[in-house]
């Protein structure tokens, strides 16, 4: 038995009990994307698929399956459980590559986002890494289908801080159980979740309300008076 089937058997020895409450870590993507989206698919259960999901969910079949292979010194690792004790999440990563030190890769279809919302996912998976390997990890890629390529993300301290704050809001949202209140904006054009959401209706709704209760709150001052 190798040092990462030693300490990943020790790992995943861990009591049900201490992982009951964890939240699913693909739901930091969800989350830093967009909070309402993450209530929605986690609170509500909604899901409704368009183009850019169905792509993304074929392209993640591809390496979801669990297995290992080698590549020359690299050994590769598909499909691999993961879970963190300590921000109390559970996931699964698409592939690990043991150079010999641990270097996930995950698979995205289209290309890089202007927003943190795929880094922190990754950036995630190396800190579960780390929690059950007791090493640590510097860095770990993302593969984009679009440009073909992948992008090597530097876990830095404010990245990691930055990902650990999304998953005490996720945890702290889910105790809540309520869905945050619509923000639209650019993001909203690309949400599988538009027609569910209705960003544009519900916060027309919301300023139409406010004008009711102004309005409400003007006639009773003026009974009162």
């Amino acid at each position: 038995m190798d040092l990462f089937q030693k300490r990943s058997t020790d790992s995943n020895s861990v009591a049900d009990d201490e992982l009951e409450n964890a939240l699913l870590l693909s739901g930091l993507q969800h989350l830093a994307f967009c909070p309402r989206q993450w209530a929605l698919i986690h609170l509500e259960q909604a899901w409704k698929e368009n183009r850019l999901t169905a792509e993304g969910r074929l392209l993640h079949q591809a390496v979801d399956c669990p297995g290992e292979s080698r590549r020359t010194s690299v050994r590769v690792v598909r499909g691999l459980a993961l879970h963190s004790r300590r921000l109390r999440i559970t996931g699964r990563c698409d592939v690990v590559e043991f150079r010999p030190e641990p270097y996930p890769v995950e698979y995205k279809r289209g290309r890089s986002k202007p927003t943190d919302c795929d880094l922190v996912q990754l950036c995630a998976q190396a800190i579960c890494l780390e929690e059950m390997l007791q090493t640590r990890i510097a860095r770990g890629a993302i593969f984009y289908g679009q440009p073909h390529r992948r992008q090597e993300v530097e876990f830095t301290a404010e990245l990691r801080t930055r990902t650990e704050n999304l998953c005490a809001e996720m945890h702290k949202l889910y105790l809540c159980g309520e869905t945050p209140a619509v923000q639209p904006g650019s993001h909203c054009q690309s949400c599988s979740l538009a027609d569910i959401c209705l960003p544009w209706a519900t916060s027309r709704q919301r300023v139409g309300a406010r004008w009711t209760d102004a309005c409400l709150r003007s006639l009773c001052l003026r009974e009162e008076a």
